[in-house]
């Protein structure tokens, strides 16, 4: 790697011993992480370049090794703590923390790390280092101390039934028209109104919530439409309703489903006639407000029993959009939880990762609450276990649906990776826990007499692991990154570039 070229740093190595510096270079340029590797002889001349690295935002982890004098862990860790407080360090083979260390020197070290590395463990304190990296960042940063909280407005998801989600409020958004939210419990259907909002031509006027089951109903028509002075007991003054506060906006009516037979005559005339009363007054307003609501419960149903009316389904149901459950997506619960994470961070609430292990117990739970029950989730493991990377046996027992052995397998040289079907695999094997024995590679990988293509072997090979995590992922592009440690993005370009296909899994 270039001297001079530090832009984008992600980790920084500091080893004595030149053949793991070696090794060890190889597995993150494996990892795409951008790595420097130096002697402790160089550190020195490198402090300026890191201190520059991190104001802008970009070096993460510290990696330290084997130090000779006249440097030690102890003073290195020093002048890291001198540059930045934002800095974790992880200690790598036999370096252990010096044991007079100040408690703010030691507050840098993330994990002591064993050589080999297992490589779910070596990526789990790349997680965690990046995550102590940011936040820190991010609480320091002036620009992130104005930067308002940021709604989870976003629908996430690369599913079929989320794509056409977005694509009927593409269609709907800039469109007079009333629309029906229908969808479980914790599903999103909140989301969905406030996309049709912010996507709409009333983005700069008010979008005003009310929950139609949480409001008693004798109170129901005071806290829609307002009411007068004196028309009720304890009406002590004038008091507008969430029609007139939305005015020129949107009224959103969550859970319509619990509105009361009375209400619901009351609402078709609004929709109808554009205009209202409030309680106690003679005088007509007119209302400028477009209607989204929203149910878990079937209304068709409901007509049937008579307890919804079905001139006001009719008025409310124009365009109705289905909001999935997440057992029905369960794909798209990777990219959620990163939703999750990456909002508990900007809230200043802490942060945590989860390892391809828990991932993949997720994504096999059944979501009665949906993404409701998913977010409570992420918020409670980020104060049970705050920047910690989690695994399964850390997740609750109702979300552990994969075995797990938390004990490191052995790391003799000779073992070799089980073979297992898809639906079978254990969460060891998924994580591919086995120590990356650089030295392995090198006494059993041979190169034949008449020599080979090293471009076209390199290529067949990352052809084939690509094949072999679509099939064991069974063609869901963002599971089988998740299993490569790559982006998703990176899997579609590489899948583009050797023509494979997601639809072309090896039936197992």
């Amino acid at each position: 790697m270039d001297t001079e070229n530090w832009q984008g740093l992600s980790i920084l190595l500091i080893d004595d011993d030149d053949a793991r510096r070696h090794d060890t270079l190889v597995i993150l340029d494996f990892l795409e992480e951008k790595a420097r590797v130096i002697s402790s002889a160089e550190w020195p001349d490198e402090q300026a370049r890191l201190k520059a690295s991190v104001a802008e935002g970009s070096a993460t982890a510290i990696l330290i090794g084997r130090v000779t004098e006249p440097f030690s862990v102890h003073s290195i860790l020093a002048d890291i703590d001198a540059l930045s407080s934002a800095l974790p360090v992880i200690l790598i083979g036999e370096t252990y923390a010096p044991q007079d260390c100040a408690l703010n020197l030691k507050n840098h070290i993330i994990d002591e790390l064993p050589f080999p590395y297992s490589y779910n463990k070596l990526l789990d304190d790349l997680h965690r280092s990046k995550a102590y990296f940011e936040q820190y960042t991010h609480q320091k940063s002036p620009a992130a101390a104005r930067r308002d909280i940021e709604l989870f407005r976003s629908l996430v998801g690369t599913s079929r039934s989320v794509q056409n989600v977005r694509k009927l409020i593409t269609q709907v958004a800039d469109k007079e028209v009333t629309v029906l939210i229908t969808g479980e419990s914790g599903t999103g259907k909140e989301v969905v109104a406030r996309n049709l909002h912010y996507h709409s031509a009333r983005r700069d006027r008010p979008f005003v919530p009310v929950n139609c089951g949480a409001i008693p109903a004798e109170l129901l028509e005071s806290e829609l439409f307002g009411h007068e002075k004196g028309a009720f007991t304890g009406a002590i003054s004038n008091r507008a309703g969430r029609f007139e506060m939305a005015q020129g906006g949107t009224l959103f009516l969550d859970e319509i489903g619990d509105m009361p037979l009375s209400m619901q005559v009351k609402i078709l005339r609004v929709l109808q006639e554009r205009t209202f009363e409030r309680v106690g007054s003679n005088k007509t307003q007119e209302s400028d407000v477009r209607i989204i609501a929203a149910t878990h419960k079937n209304l068709e149903e409901m007509i049937e029993l008579g307890t919804f009316r079905e001139d006001l389904f009719y008025r409310l149901n124009v365009f109705p959009i289905e909001m999935p459950s997440l057992r029905e997506r369960s794909e798209d619960v990777p990219l959620l939880i990163n939703e999750l994470v990456t909002r508990l961070e900007h809230e200043k609430r802490g942060s945590v990762r989860f390892n391809s292990a828990s991932i993949m117990s997720l994504c096999r739970h059944d979501w009665m609450g949906n993404v409701r029950e998913l977010a409570n989730l992420v918020e409670r493991m980020a104060i049970l276990h705050p920047y910690g990377v989690i695994g399964v046996n850390d997740l609750p027992e109702k979300f552990r649906h994969v075995e797990y052995d938390d004990q490191p397998q052995a790391q003799g040289v000779h073992e070799q990776p089980r073979a297992e079907k898809v639906g079978e695999a254990s969460a060891a094997a998924y994580n591919n826990v086995i120590p990356l024995d650089v030295d392995y590679l090198k006494r059993n990988v041979l190169i034949p007499n008449e020599g080979l293509d090293l471009k076209d072997v390199m290529t067949t090979l990352e052809s084939k692991l690509i094949q072999q995590a679509l099939d064991d992922s069974r063609g869901v592009v963002a599971r089988a990154a998740e299993r490569l440690h790559i982006r998703r993005t990176t899997l579609v370009e590489k899948m583009r570039k050797y023509g494979l296909n997601r639809d072309q899994v090896t039936k197992v």
